[in-house]
């Protein structure tokens, strides 16, 4: 033992110096004899020394054991064979683990990944501070139409159907249509186009079923003109306080549009005893009523008439003729009125005045001159014949009298006096008076004129 502490010694000089200082420096603070600057620098000593054997303990190169101060190994496991723990072994300082790399290889810095995996294409980040828009090919850009609210839909739909009324081409309507993202309400485009038809005129309800019949399966589902119709019915109480024959009209409608298949066949038989509404019935017993009549489908075309200047001449010469020959019969000014008013051709009037004079002409009597003369009154004080229509009518009747007078050998006479009287009772002008054609002969005494000559 004595020969090993002798081997130490020798192999270390200069640390056994560093020993007896510290002993002489422990006695001399023990004896008390220090002062406070040696004091000092005896724990500046201290310190370096502390810090040197860290330096030592930490350092990769030593092979050296390094010592804590209560003697013990720093750092390593004092049951291992070797006391120490080398720096580069990955092995886990607990105990745990196999030692293998972490992650499997595939994580740390500069690593591609574990072996054999895949990676999927990244997405693109547009707040990516690299991201390039040129370089990501062709854009293409889409037009989005927001869908229209109830509001919006009611003031755009309200002047397309009132053009719709004036140029009645539905090619123009559908293209509007399509350009809008109606969405949902889709059907509400029929049930406002029907309202609005059903406080126009007959013209407009024809025009109003044909669009029906023409935006169906392109524009309208039937789906969506049976929700229209449906609320068209819940709807009626409402609208019989503007338009009073509103039940009568919708079933008119209904029907008109099952014939042009818009609605299906099976449409009446679903609210079969499921009605409560007074309305809703007349509505629907209408439609059935229209749809049982012989040739019904045919028939069904002219629902609503022809409308307006859409009517054939022959067909509007005989309507005129029958309202003439119903007023002489019944005699009702107000009804003749609604008659004309319902043909809608202000601008073939003249035509009513034509046929009323040669029914004058043509009649035996002075009752039917009277009768035409107070309807033709009744219709200019009302303003439904203007002075343009009167005169063309009566100017006509004078360039056909000749041929006239092949048939009606007085025509002229009587010609003459209804003249008269309509110019009396201020229905005619003077210059249309006057214009009046006469027999181009001299008036002998034998028939009663007093020999004179009318010019």
């Amino acid at each position: 033992m004595a020969t090993e502490v002798e081997t130490w010694s020798n192999a270390h000089p200069a640390d056994e110096n560093k020993r007896d200082e510290d002993d002489e420096l422990n006695e001399l603070e023990v004896n008390g004899n220090w002062t406070p600057q040696e004091k000092a620098l005896h724990e500046a000593r201290l310190r370096a020394k502390a810090k040197r054997r860290q330096r030592k303990g930490s350092s990769r190169n030593s092979t050296s054991d390094s010592f804590s101060e209560s003697g013990e190994l720093a750092g390593g496991d004092p049951n291992s064979p070797k006391g120490k723990v080398p720096t580069n072994d990955r092995k886990s300082r607990t105990g745990k683990g196999r030692g293998l790399p972490k992650k499997g290889g595939a994580g740390g810095k500069g690593v591609w990944g574990a072996a054999g995996m895949v990676y999927e294409d990244e997405e693109l980040d547009v707040l990516d501070p690299n991201y390039d828009e040129s370089a990501q090919g062709d854009t293409v850009y889409a037009k989005v139409v927001p869908e229209l609210s109830e509001k919006e839909l009611e003031k755009i739909v309200n002047p397309i159907v009132q053009e719709y009324f004036e140029h009645g081409d539905t090619k123009e309507v559908e293209a509007l249509l399509k350009g809008l993202n109606l969405g949902s309400q889709r059907y509400e485009f029929s049930s406002m186009a029907v309202s609005l038809s059903l406080e126009g005129k007959a013209s407009h309800r024809e025009l109003t079923s044909r669009l029906l019949s023409d935006l169906a399966v392109k524009v309208l589902s039937q789906n969506d003109m049976r929700r229209a119709f449906d609320k068209m019915l819940k709807e009626l109480p409402d609208l019989i306080l503007d338009t009073p024959e509103a039940p009568q009209m919708l079933g008119q409608f209904i029907a008109r549009a099952i014939a042009d298949h818009v609605l299906p066949m099976s449409f009446l038989d679903n609210y079969k005893g499921k009605v409560d509404c007074e309305h809703a019935r007349v509505a629907l017993d209408r439609a059935a009523v229209l749809l049982s009549m012989k040739r019904a489908m045919v028939r069904l075309d002219n629902v609503w008439g022809v409308g307006g200047g859409l009517r054939p001449v022959k067909h509007l010469v005989k309507e005129m003729n029958l309202l003439l020959k119903e007023f002489l019969v019944s005699g009702e000014l107000p009804e003749a009125e609604r008659c004309l008013k319902e043909l809608e051709v202000p601008h073939f009037h003249h035509e009513l005045v034509y046929e009323a004079v040669v029914m004058v002409l043509e009649s035996k009597g002075d009752t039917v001159s009277h009768m035409m003369m107070k309807l033709l009154q009744s219709f200019w004080k009302s303003g439904l014949i203007t002075v343009d229509q009167m005169n063309r009518g009566f100017r006509r009747v004078y360039d056909e009298l000749p041929e006239i007078n092949l048939d009606v050998p007085h025509a002229h006479s009587i010609m003459e006096t209804f003249v008269d009287l309509c110019y009396q009772e201020s229905i005619i002008t003077k210059q249309l008076r006057d214009d009046c054609p006469s027999r181009g002969r001299k008036r002998f005494v034998s028939e009663g004129d007093g020999g004179a000559i009318k010019n």
